[in-house]
């Protein structure tokens, strides 16, 4: 586990160029002294293995956690929750920065409260808990309480981090270049351009703010669904403030009964289609800590809206095909929809058409399956991780999606995460037949007629 206590965010251009000297400084230190002891035993070094070595591990994380902000989101991205793009190696070290991030001392936050509300800030509320509820990359959230009564969430954003996106970006991609670890070949450009847009929108609070109000009315009929409500009127560039949901993190939602489960998790699914076909906009995170899980009403709660695109018409009618040619079990039209939206590389050798094939057919299963599917057993997730290593290893053609398609896939990949964590039973094809010609949309649009039949 990363430390969390209380460490001041470096916001200053200067102050965070110095740590990612120190991070690099440090590791090639590392390097060269494990280096040497190779030597002296008459062995050749090998530099991936000196740079994944568990010293340079725990400084790689640490440091990026210190930093926070964009170095810290970035270390997130790229990890993709299960290694679809980076060597297992480099993306386990990474996923340790998916942990709670270090809050600011106080001194620190009251002065960005005071540059967001003014000097008398705390005439605003009955009551304000400077100690924070949660840290992240962005942001750390404090509850408070209005004057008028109303219990809030108040996400108070890292100073300095809106204006080192772009060079935090660029440092830590240097890393991850110098280490070697990358395909050869690998086009990293355009992920590192999306990247930043992605984060540049994510420290946008003014942006999240709407995104929250949108998927607000978009839930709005939706009763097993709760997303929080925007507070204007308290709301600044750096300072997003929103009513306070209670609920317990989602995966903890694995001690409940397996009816229970089997319900989340459709739901859960159930809005990720409304996402792709019906709402056209999508949250792309896929961290666990952005859904939680009311005890009291069973309700489902939706978090973090930063991370939130629109998904365009040509993608979400490309997945409509992905999905039919899947739950028709026919290959060719399977190729052609994925060659439509990215997934399989032009030109892609017979090899690699069979790679991405055989990971289809694995992630098409619950799909084809006459009933539900038991995500805890037979090991899905898992499979589909060794898979994309088979892929990646093959160097001189790999290629990665388009951005768009990258996030998405990144999101269902965390959802089919999730389903194996709680090792719910949800009968996918019911589900996604509706989108594909195959049934009425009904279900996705008017969740209260299903709501009994979903227990």
């Amino acid at each position: 586990m990363l430390p969390t206590r209380p460490r001041t965010v470096p916001s200053s251009r200067l102050s965070r160029l110095a740590g990612f000297g120190r991070l690099a400084g440090g590791i090639a230190g590392n390097v060269l002294g494990g280096g040497a002891r190779e030597v002296l035993k008459g062995q050749r070094p090998d530099l991936p293995s000196l740079l994944l070595n568990p010293a340079n591990a725990k400084r790689l994380a640490d440091e990026l956690a210190r930093l926070r902000g964009a170095a810290m989101k970035l270390g997130q991205l790229i990890s993709m929750d299960g290694g679809e793009v980076l060597p297992r190696e480099l993306s386990d070290i990474l996923a340790r920065l998916r942990s709670e991030a270090d809050p600011m001392p106080e001194k620190q936050l009251e002065q960005v409260l005071v540059a967001g509300w003014g000097p008398d800030w705390r005439a605003q509320f009955q009551r304000f808990d400077m100690a924070p509820i949660a840290a992240a990359s962005i942001g750390q959230v404090h509850r408070a309480v209005a004057l008028d009564g109303r219990d809030l969430a108040i996400k108070v954003q890292y100073p300095g981090v809106a204006a080192s996106i772009d060079a935090d970006v660029d440092n830590v991609a240097t890393l991850v270049k110098l280490s070697g670890l990358l395909p050869a070949g690998f086009a990293v450009e355009p992920l590192l351009d999306e990247a930043k847009r992605q984060l540049h929108e994510e420290a946008d609070y003014a942006r999240e703010g709407e995104m929250l109000a949108r998927y607000g009315a978009l839930a709005a009929d939706w009763p097993e669904v709760v997303v929080p409500e925007l507070a204007a009127d308290l709301s600044r560039p750096t300072i997003l403030a929103m009513s306070h949901v209670k609920g317990v993190a989602i995966d903890k939602a694995a001690a409940l009964p397996q009816a229970e489960r089997d319900r989340l998790m459709t739901l859960m699914l159930r809005i990720l289609m409304a996402e792709l076909f019906d709402w056209r906009v999508m949250q792309t995170d896929p961290n666990f800590a952005n859904y939680r899980y009311d005890l009291n009403s069973g309700r489902l709660v939706l978090l973090d809206f930063g991370a939130a695109r629109v998904v365009p018409d040509q993608i979400s009618d490309g997945y409509r095909a992905l999905l039919a040619s899947g739950l028709a079990g026919d290959d060719a039209a399977l190729l052609d929809a994925m060659a439509g939206i990215g997934i399989l590389p032009p030109n892609a050798p017979a090899a690699m058409s069979e790679t991405i094939v055989a990971m289809a057919r694995d992630g098409f299963a619950p799909l084809r399956l006459d009933g539900p599917f038991d995500f805890g057993t037979g090991g899905l997730a898992g499979n589909l991780k060794d898979q994309s290593q088979t892929l990646i290893g093959q160097r001189e053609h790999f290629t990665a999606p388009p951005p768009d398609i990258l996030f998405i896939q990144r999101k269902i990949a965390g959802m089919y995460l999730l389903a194996a964590r709680l090792k719910a039973r949800v009968d996918v094809a019911a589900l996604v037949r509706p989108y594909t010609g195959g049934g009425s949309t009904q279900a996705s649009t008017q969740p209260r007629a299903t709501r009994a039949a979903m227990r």
